[in-house]
C-alpha cells in the first residue's frame, strides 16, 4: 500500500537499507536505488532496470518519488534562477541557483514560511505554515540538476548546497540532517561537507545537535553586535542572547574540525551601520574562527528598512578588516527576480502564528 508519508528520496542510506530489510530485501538494494536516483537522475523504480520487475512493481505502489510541480521559471539578468514550487494545499516554496565560474551554488528551502519573525525578511513576513520533508528538501535539488542540465559527462552544475532559502533549517533539525546526510553521500549527492552550508537565527541546543550529527558548514545570522539590537532585528536573540550563541558557533568549530563559521550580517541604512557598529562587532569577532559576510539589503513589499549607502558598507567592511577581520560584501544577485538574500516568499496560507519561547513553538523546532 501507498504510505504518502515514504518516500525514498527522503531517506539516508541506513534508513534506506532498514527500508529494504523490511519489505524482505537485501540491504544492497539501497545502493542500486541510490545509483539510480542521485546518479542517473532517475525517479521511477520501473526504469530502474537491475531490480526484479515484482520489486519495481512493489516500490511504485509503496513508495513513489515524486518531484513538486514547478508553478514558474525565473531567470535573472545575472544568471540567477528561481522555481516557485508546489508545496501543496495552495502554499508555494522557492529555491534559487547562483551560478558563479568554478561554482554553482544552490540555497534550498527547508520549511513553508517561516516563524522566526525577523523584520528585514520577506519570508518571515509571510508567517509559518509547515517543515519540509528530507524528501522535499531533496527534491528541490534534484529538480533543479534536472531543469539545469548535467556538465562535462553527468557532472553537476551544482557544487554547493546553502540551507539560507525560506525558514529556519534548524527549527526543522531532523529533515535537515537527513537531507544533509544525503547531500554528502559517495552514492548519492557526493558534496563534501564543507560545501553544504546549513544557516541559523541562533537556535543554540540545535546547533550544539548539528556538530554530533552532521558537522556540515555553518553560518549564523548574527546582524547585531548588541543584544538590544538583535532583539529587535532577530526575535530568536531573546531565548538565546549573543553571548550564548557565539559560544556554541566556536564549540561547534572545535567539535567538528572544521575552518570557521561564517556570520552573515545584513546591512541596514542608519540602523546597525554605524562606525560604532562595526567596533563593536570586532570586538565580538576579533580572534575568532569566523569570516564575515556583509549582505546589502535587498528591499520588498512592507520591509520598512532601506540598503546602506555603498560608501558606509566599505567603510564597515574596511573597519573589520583593519581590525583582523576577514570580511567581504555579498554581492547582490538575483534581485530583478526577488530571488536575492531576503527576499525569498514563495506563498504561506494557513499560517501557524507561534510565539517564540511557547511549548507549542519547542514542539515544532524538532
Amino acid at each position: 500500500m501507498n504510505d504518502p508519508a515514504l518516500s525514498l528520496l527522503g531517506l539516508p542510506r541506513r534508513d534506506l537499507e532498514q527500508f529494504f530489510v523490511g519489505i524482505g530485501e537485501k540491504p544492497f538494494r539501497a545502493r542500486q536505488v541510490m545509483k539510480w536516483i542521485y546518479g542517473r537522475g532517475v525517479t521511477d523504480p520501473g526504469q530502474m532496470t537491475d531490480l526484479g520487475l515484482a520489486l519495481r512493481h512493489d516500490l511504485a505502489a509503496r513508495a513513489p518519488i515524486r518531484l513538486p510541480a514547478v508553478l514558474t521559471t525565473q531567470e535573472s539578468a545575472d544568471g540567477t534562477v528561481k522555481w516557485r514550487l508546489d508545496a501543496g494545499s495552495g502554499q508555494v516554496i522557492e529555491t534559487v541557483f547562483i551560478p558563479e565560474p568554478g561554482r554553482g551554488t544552490l540555497c534550498v528551502s527547508s520549511q513553508v514560511g517561516c516563524a522566526m519573525n525577523c523584520p528585514f525578511c520577506a519570508t518571515g513576513h509571510q508567517g509559518f505554515n509547515r517543515n519540509l520533508s528530507a524528501a522535499e528538501i531533496i527534491a528541490q535539488v534534484l529538480l533543479a540538476r534536472r531543469d539545469l542540465g548535467d556538465l562535462d559527462e553527468g557532472r553537476s552544475p551544482i557544487t554547493n548546497v546553502v540551507f539560507m532559502g525560506m525558514g529556519e533549517p534548524l527549527a526543522n533539525f531532523r529533515s535537515v540532517v537527513q537531507a544533509c546526510d544525503i547531500l554528502v553521500d559517495d552514492l548519492a549527492c557526493k558534496l563534501s561537507r564543507r560545501r553544504v552550508t546549513v544557516s541559523t537565527s541562533g537556535l543554540v541546543p540545535q546547533i550544539k545537535r548539528l556538530a554530533s550529527e552532521s558537522r556540515v558548514a555553518l553560518a549564523v545570522s548574527l546582524h547585531a553586535p548588541d543584544d538590544e539590537l538583535r532583539n529587535r532585528l532577530v526575535p530568536i536573540n531573546r531565548m538565546h542572547p549573543i553571548a550564548e550563541l557565539l559560544a556554541a558557533c566556536w564549540a561547534y568549530v572545535e567539535a567538528t574540525n572544521t575552518r570557521e563559521i561564517t556570520v552573515e550580517y545584513v546591512m541596514l541604512d542608519g540602523v546597525n551601520d554605524s562606525p560604532e557598529h562595526a567596533r563593536r562587532l570586532a570586538s565580538l569577532l576579533r580572534g575568532r574562527p569566523a569570516k564575515l559576510n556583509l549582505i546589502p539589503f535587498n528591499p520588498f513589499a512592507g520591509a520598512g528598512f532601506r540598503r546602506s549607502a555603498p560608501e558606509v558598507i566599505e567603510r564597515f567592511r574596511n573597519l573589520l578588516s583593519a581590525s583582523g577581520i576577514v570580511t567581504v560584501t555579498r554581492r547582490t544577485r538575483g534581485d530583478d527576480i526577488a530571488a536575492a538574500c531576503g527576499q525569498l516568499a514563495g506563498q504561506v496560507d494557513n499560517r501557524v502564528r507561534t510565539p517564540l519561547g511557547s511549548r507549542h513553538g519547542e514542539d515544532l523546532w524538532n
